[in-house]
C-alpha cells in the first residue's frame, strides 16, 4: 500500500525535524511506500529559489529516494491535471496536484500536516 507526502513532510523529514511529526504520521511513514507527486519537486525549488529552503529539490528528493526509498509517482501527468479540476477547494496549484495524485492512485493516503487537505481530501493522515 501507498502514502503520498506532502511538500512540507518531504522538508521535515529532510531536515530530520520528525519531532514536528505526530504518531499517526510516523507511523505511516514506516509502514507504507512512499510516494510524492512530481509537483513536490517543482515546490521544492520554489521554496529554494524564494529563499524558504536552503536546498534544492532535486538533493531534498536524492536523500530521501536513498534514506526512505521515496519515489516519484509516474501517473500520466494530463489524468493528474485532469483530476485536479475537480479540487475546487482551493485555489493552490500544489495542494491540487498533490492531492489530485493520491486520488488518482485509488484514494491513497495522504501524509500532510495541511487543515485544508485535511478538511477535503478523506484519507490525509496527521
Amino acid at each position: 500500500m501507498h502514502a503520498y507526502l506532502d511538500t512540507h513532510v518531504v522538508v521535515r523529514l529532510s531536515s530530520g525535524d520528525t519531532k514536528g511529526l505526530t504518531g499517526a504520521a510516523m507511523k505511516a511513514i514506516d509502514r507504507y511506500d512512499l510516494l510524492i507527486s512530481p509537483i513536490v519537486r517543482l515546490e521544492l525549488q520554489f521554496m529554494y529559489e524564494i529563499g524558504r529552503s536552503k536546498t534544492g529539490g532535486d538533493q531534498i528528493l536524492g536523500h530521501l529516494e536513498e534514506k526512505l526509498d521515496l519515489r516519484v509517482c509516474e501517473i500520466p501527468f494530463d489524468r493528474v491535471a485532469r483530476a485536479s479540476c475537480r479540487e475546487t477547494w482551493t485555489r493552490d496549484t500544489f495542494d491540487r496536484m498533490v492531492v489530485a495524485h493520491a486520488r488518482c492512485a485509488g484514494d491513497a493516503y495522504l501524509i500532510s500536516a495541511d487543515g485544508d487537505i485535511g478538511a477535503n481530501y478523506p484519507f490525509t493522515i496527521w
